[in-house]
């Protein structure tokens, strides 16, 4: 229902967007290059491995929240956006979760409003 996609659900979608994008330029940008992609990411000195770590635990924190919410709102299929982290990225799958979270959310009001 178009009514659910609140401004906050649109913010989260954007952002969504933009981090499937952002993330596939560069991993096209890899494969062109033949990269060695894992190499990079872990053997290119302690800055790029702070980073990583710093994302790993991100991730791993957010998909708990995915979870845990996704159960709370009566979401289904929440492990979709957790699996598809790993076919896209997590940049891009947080979001989205967000943004129909959002939509959840607003679905609820109205349904509290017309009760």
């Amino acid at each position: 229902m178009a009514r659910n996609w609140t401004p906050l659900a649109l913010v989260y979608l954007a952002l969504s967007v933009v981090g499937l994008v952002g993330t596939w330029t560069f991993n096209a940008l890899a494969i062109v290059q033949l990269r060695d992609f894992f190499g990079d990411w872990f053997g290119s000195g302690p800055a790029v491995s702070s980073l990583t770590v710093d994302l790993l635990v991100v991730a791993v924190a957010g998909s708990v929240l995915i979870f845990v919410e996704a159960r709370r709102l009566g979401m289904r299929f929440a492990w979709l956006y957790v699996v598809g982290s790993a076919l896209t990225a997590f940049a891009f799958t947080f979001p989205l979760f967000l943004a129909m979270r959002e939509r959840r959310l607003a679905e609820r009001r109205i349904a509290e409003a017309d009760a």
